[in-house]
């Protein structure tokens, strides 16, 4: 039998700090060895692309997840749908039975999960001013995940759309509590930040080496294909690269943008997320060094948040639970 879950149901069932705790320990497992290699696939459609990424871990039983979601960035505007939209399919590892169908959207907070994870070891912990560049459902879910593991007390929200900047700005002030303000130059924002966030399906980089103070920490989330950019390739040359996994950066993130321009090698990159959560390599080393997270977004992120949805459904009995080989 196979439980399928609306976004309603995920929403319900995935908090932040549990899911911030599930990304974490999802990184100290792949670090263990205790879990299936994670993979992606991009595919290109006329007016988006698709992601398939899929991994697997050992939890309370081994499971795999695949997700795939569709990226259309005009979709608001031209169709009134969301631009990103998907499922995830959570299977047992040992006999590969579907366990659960579930939405991905509410998901997306796996990757702010694992900014936050980031933070806690390559932001200042005095961090208190943050620039969150893209002001969508993942700038949010950044915003919201930021607050649980730093002292934030300002916030600036930039986004292509100064009208998106600013219900950003209102509905989190009132819902976190913070001093949130829309801007319309993320350069100025971003010199007065000690971390700056990068959510945006931008094809080009607008955050460069001269935008960035010392000590600041970045998280690159928006690059997750070859074709999409966000950071000069001289900025990440001049940081301490973090990245959630090497070769995965190297084909499709920031990563891979400043191995084809050779400004980095492979050899340059600090670590792996694991490798840093596991202390086998250390987190920040100074208060003056820039640290970057290049975050393309493991499916180990995935299997980790949608394995919580999946026992917490079963022990509260939601969802509709269906039988597909019928």
């Amino acid at each position: 039998m196979t439980l399928i879950l609306t976004r309603r149901h995920v929403q319900s069932l995935l908090g932040f700090d549990e899911c911030i705790a599930a990304v974490e320990a999802a990184f100290r497992l792949h670090a263990e060895g205790r879990s299936l290699p994670p993979g992606v696939l991009g595919v290109r459609s006329r007016e988006g692309a698709f992601h398939i990424k899929a991994a697997g871990l050992e939890l309370s039983r081994l499971y795999f997840a695949s997700k795939t979601n569709a990226n259309f960035s005009d979709n608001p505007r031209r169709h009134g749908l969301p631009a990103i939209q998907g499922v995830i399919v959570l299977c047992d590892g040992d006999d590969g039975r579907p366990l659960a169908v579930m939405d991905s959207i509410e998901v997306i907070r796996r990757t702010a999960a694992a900014t936050a994870v980031a933070a806690r070891r390559l932001a200042r912990p005095d961090a208190k001013v943050v620039t969150i560049c893209g002001c969508g459902n993942q700038g949010r879910a950044q915003l919201r995940a930021l607050t649980r593991v730093l002292p934030l007390q300002r916030a600036y929200a930039f986004d292509a759309d100064e009208a998106t900047a600013r219900a950003y700005a209102r509905d989190l002030s009132a819902e976190l509590n913070l001093d949130v303000r829309p801007v319309t130059d993320h350069v100025e924002a971003a010199r007065a930040s000690d971390v700056c966030v990068t959510c945006t399906p931008s094809r080009q980089p607008f955050l460069f080496r001269d935008h960035v103070k010392a000590g600041t920490f970045v998280a690159a989330v928006g690059a997750d294909s070859p074709d999409k950019q966000e950071l000069e390739t001289a900025l990440v040359a001049a940081s301490v690269l973090v990245v959630d996994v090497l070769d995965q950066c190297a084909s499709i993130g920031e990563l891979h943008h400043a191995l084809d321009a050779g400004v980095v090698t492979r050899q340059s990159v600090h670590a792996e997320l694991a490798d840093v959560l596991t202390g086998r390599k250390p987190g920040r080393r100074s208060a003056e060094e820039i640290t970057i997270f290049d975050s393309t977004g493991t499916a180990l992120e995935d299997v980790a948040a949608a394995a919580v949805v999946y026992e917490k459904a079963v022990a509260a009995g939601a969802g509709l639970t269906v039988a597909l080989g019928n």
